[in-house]
């Protein structure tokens, strides 16, 4: 494994950065209230970040996120590249991909998931129809298209103009809404399999926002207490205070390097569907440790809904419980594990056996002990 990232994959990770720092600021975000950034949306697309994700793979797309995530900026990336781009990338007929990818890399048509996929929740009811009801779809209100899952795990394509689309508010600003279909047209997407490696690309791309929602919390925490004095010294200098910072770096390293691996073996053609689920199940439960030891650390600023910590923890929490909470990841890990080790046994049973004698056949025909046995080895 060497994660190493590759010239365009660092150059995008740059070009996210210099982006996210410029334009989504505390006084924008605050500007901003639960509605996403149009002009950050827009500079994105223009610098050819959301285009680029084709070229740089999905982990080039995770170091992308990890920038967005320091600023908490309010924009659909990666829902956007992961249900769009990426699924129509690996999933799309040579039709889809002619058709739709051009709108898709300069953002004129805006992709979302309503993931994962519920039992009951959306069914086929005619010739590419569905009906159904996704209580709460992220950045519905900014999409243009749907990917929507049915109860069979078959996937998709809906355009929000054949749905009905409610706004609903979470404490995370991500324009988000309930999705109503009432035997809606819809395009299908995919064929066996393209459900699961969506959602694992999905988990991965979102463990490595967490990933940066969980760096800017504990810089902002780090710098409150190297500043802030306290009996005449920094907060810092206390060990307790020292100690909750370095769990929360190390839980913020587990993110990310489980998300970069997942990411790898994707890019590689490698299987990456427990990888995935590892660094989903990192960021639900480590993820919610470092945005509470963040906003701790804060002491009483931590509780001000204004201060730019508290926008971290509601990410964090948000993010928590998105595509799958730690103990359902959990029980999912542990059944795909399983599995694939019940097919492991599987396939070696399969094998054929030596057939009786062939273990006599074998030792006649080697080559004698003086030839090539002990006494050649003591020439």
């Amino acid at each position: 494994m060497d994660f190493t990232p590759t010239e365009e994959q660092e150059a995008a990770r740059r070009l996210a950065g210099q982006i996210f720092g410029d334009l989504s600021t505390h006084e924008r975000l605050a500007a901003a209230g639960s509605g996403s950034d149009a002009e950050l949306w827009k500079a994105l697309c223009v610098a050819g970040l959301v285009a680029a994700v084709e070229e740089v793979g999905l982990l080039g797309l995770v170091l992308a996120l990890e920038e967005q995530g320091r600023t908490t900026a309010q924009v659909p990336f990666a829902a956007h590249c992961v249900y769009g781009i990426l699924a129509l990338t690996a999933h799309g007929t040579a039709e889809q991909r002619e058709r739709l990818l051009p709108a898709l890399r300069a953002g004129e048509t805006v992709v979302t998931g309503a993931f994962p996929a519920a039992e009951g929740g959306v069914r086929v009811t005619g010739e590419g129809e569905l009906s159904g009801c996704v209580p709460l779809v992220p950045w519905l209100r900014d999409a243009t298209h749907v990917l929507v899952p049915d109860a069979t795990r078959g996937l998709w394509l809906v355009r929000v103009a054949d749905a009905r689309a409610e706004p609903v508010e979470t404490t995370a600003p991500w324009s988000a809404g309930r999705l109503t279909l009432e035997a809606a047209p819809a395009e299908r997407v995919g064929g066996a399999g393209a459900y699961e490696d969506v959602l694992a690309t999905a988990r991965t791309a979102f463990a490595g926002l967490q990933a940066g929602v969980c760096a800017g919390s504990l810089a902002r925490a780090v710098h409150h207490t190297t500043t802030r004095e306290q009996f005449g010294r920094p907060l810092s200098t206390n060990q307790a205070v020292l100690l909750r910072a370095a769990d929360a770096y190390m839980d913020t390293e587990a993110i990310r390097v489980t998300s970069y691996e997942a990411a790898w073996r994707r890019d590689e053609g490698l299987p990456y569907g427990t990888h995935a689920l590892t660094a989903a199940w990192w960021a639900s439960e480590a993820g919610t440790r470092v945005v509470h030891a963040g906003q701790h650390l804060h002491g009483g600023l931590g509780a001000d809904v204004e201060h730019p910590v508290h926008r971290h923890f509601l990410w964090g929490r948000q993010l928590d419980a998105h595509l799958g909470c730690g103990a359902s990841l959990l029980a999912e890990l542990g059944e795909a594990i399983v599995a694939e080790k019940e097919a492991e046994r599987a396939g070696r049973a399969s094998q054929p056996r030596p057939s009786e004698g062939a273990f006599e056949k074998a030792a006649e025909s080697c080559p004698s002990e003086g030839a090539s046995g002990q006494e050649g080895v003591r020439a």
